[in-house]
């Protein structure tokens, strides 16, 4: 920690000088901050996203008829984050806790899988165990998951259900048919999930997914009183007025997980932007330096990685990369049910095990410490869209993001994007037997939304070889985007890869047989996801 007599010394309002500098530059007006201004007022929203970009042929996954029930279901899962637009943490949960619901339903069809929260009790007999029956099932647990977690959205999945031949059910679920026993087996995963800790229904606190735990930052919009925290930015809600960051979801590390034991279990060590001096300006200045230096190549990372391709979030986009490797593979619905209920519950605990260490350490954000360090000194910078790399004073630096974006409304360490995507890409090496993934997205000139008609220049194909390097590349965007710190990126990995083995084997042990009893969420949550204070 810096001295607080020197800290007390150089405080100094965050009024986005050199924001409205490249907006003005820019022709964007008073748009600055729209995004975050949806996240100040309501925890389940982020940013508004850009419409669609189309990616490139080798990641067309679109949803179609002749795609199994899981990737039809994740299909619709996903289009209802697109139009909700949940924070990440919660874009994750929602994954898990649906594709959970479907893998639970499918093992009442399976001879030896268990379902998280009745083993074996509701499996069916040999006779019963048709594909027929598998889609039937999952189907209704999905659509019950679906309309559980995004009920604006029940007439996407009503027309889905009715595209598949199927009809809502009504009235108490007949465990005789595979609606029943889907529905049975949405139901019980969807009773403990209600009371987990993430205030799904405000129980905890009033409004969907309100935080309990009286989180309050240290600094304010105006004010750096310890530039080691976070600081929330007053940004543009788009109508001319001005609007105050909220922490998204900042109790979401006491959400109960799938795998871990809590969600401090894998905990990194404190950042050195908490601690240690030296090492924080360090990283301010190895910040800068990649901004100067940006290339085309690294603006498309920055940019590709950013929310997913369609605007799904990181935990969002990597559903997608499992539906190309579950076309790749030529999955059948026993392979997807089980690859997505890995994915998904890896994702979800990566959100809580990242979130809590956002929580614990409450790092500064790039765009706080530059501003602060570097005040009213001279730096050369990405300067805003179409202006390179210019000289500017330091309070005016601005991330390579879209200016309706800047900055997440949350800490910086770790990097979600990191934790998400080391998790997921562990997940997808064990389910395929290898790490090879193959899979590549190439961008036509002139497809940026940051800088539009400018960037790239020529075409980029970004190509991952392995699940790992789109991981790494995953982490990496973020450091270009000037959104987290290399100490973030590379603390969020480690985290991501030791929340996605344990998420594995546990994942492995149900489907195979040897899991022992599911856990009691609901009782785990009572226990200690309402004590924010003693798990501190």
């Amino acid at each position: 920690m810096i001295a607080q007599a020197t800290l007390d010394a150089r405080t100094r309002p965050t009024t986005w000088p050199g924001a409205r500098r490249a907006l003005a530059v820019a022709g964007f007006g008073t748009t600055l901050g729209l995004a975050l201004g949806a996240c100040a007022a309501d925890p389940l929203a982020t940013a508004p996203r850009a419409p669609s970009r189309a990616a490139g042929p080798s990641l067309d996954v679109t949803p179609s008829a002749a795609d199994n029930v899981v990737l039809r279901w994740s299909g619709a899962l996903l289009a209802a984050v697109r139009t909700v637009k949940p924070g990440p943490p919660i874009v994750a949960r929602a994954i898990g806790v649906t594709h959970t619901a479907m893998y639970d339903a499918w093992a009442a069809y399976d001879a030896v899988a268990l379902a998280t929260q009745s083993g074996g009790a509701l499996r069916r007999p040999a006779a019963e165990r048709t594909d027929a029956n598998k889609q039937r099932a999952v189907s209704y647990a999905a659509y019950r998951a679906l309309v559980d977690l995004f009920p604006t959205q029940r007439a996407a999945f009503d027309a889905l259900m009715a595209d598949l031949g199927y009809a809502p059910l009504t009235g108490m679920p007949d465990l005789a048919d595979a609606a029943g026993v889907g529905t049975a087996a949405a139901d019980a995963v969807l009773a403990v999930r209600h009371h987990d800790g993430s205030s799904q229904l405000g129980d905890l606190h009033a409004g969907a997914y309100s935080d309990y735990t009286n989180y309050a930052p240290v600094n304010t919009p105006d004010q750096v009183v310890d530039p080691t925290h976070w600081q929330p930015l007053r940004v543009s809600n788009g109508a001319g007025g001005w609007v105050v960051q909220r922490f998204i979801a900042p109790q979401w590390g006491l959400v109960v997980p799938f795998a871990l034991t809590t969600g401090k279990q894998f905990r990194p060590p404190p950042p050195g932007t908490t601690s240690q001096h030296g090492a924080y300006v360090q990283q301010v200045e190895d910040m800068l330096h990649t901004s100067a230096g940006l290339t085309d190549q690294q603006k498309v990372v920055a940019e590709y990685w950013a929310d997913g391709p369609n605007s799904e979030l990181p935990p969002g986009h990597w559903c997608l990369f499992a539906a190309w490797v579950s076309h790749r593979d030529r999955h059948t619905i026993d392979d997807d049910a089980r690859m997505f209920f890995a994915l998904g519950n890896a994702v979800m605990d990566a959100g809580i095990a990242a979130w809590d260490a956002k929580r614990a350490y409450d790092a500064a954000r790039p765009i706080t410490a530059i501003h602060y360090w570097k005040a009213g000194k001279p730096i050369r910078a990405w300067g805003g869209p179409g202006l390179g790399t210019v000289q500017m004073l330091g309070d005016s630096w601005i991330p390579y993001q879209p200016l309706t974006v800047v900055t997440p409304a949350f800490p910086e360490y770790v990097s979600g994007h990191s934790a998400f995507s080391a998790a997921a890409a562990t997940v997808l090496a064990n389910f395929a037997g290898s790490d090879t993934f193959g899979a590549s997205a190439t961008f036509a000139p002139g497809w940026s939304r940051v800088e539009p008609g400018l960037t790239p220049a020529r075409p980029v194909t970004l190509a991952w070889p392995t699940f790992t390097a789109a991981a790494d590349e995953a982490g990496l965007s973020r450091r270009y985007g000037g959104i987290h710190f290399a100490e973030g990126d590379l603390a969020g990995r480690t985290l991501g890869r030791q929340v996605g083995a344990q998420v594995w084997s546990r994942a492995a042990g149900y489907w195979t047989g040897a899991s022992g009893s599911a856990r009691n969420l609901a009782a785990s949550a009572v226990a200690r996801g309402r004590d924010a204070g003693a798990s501190r």
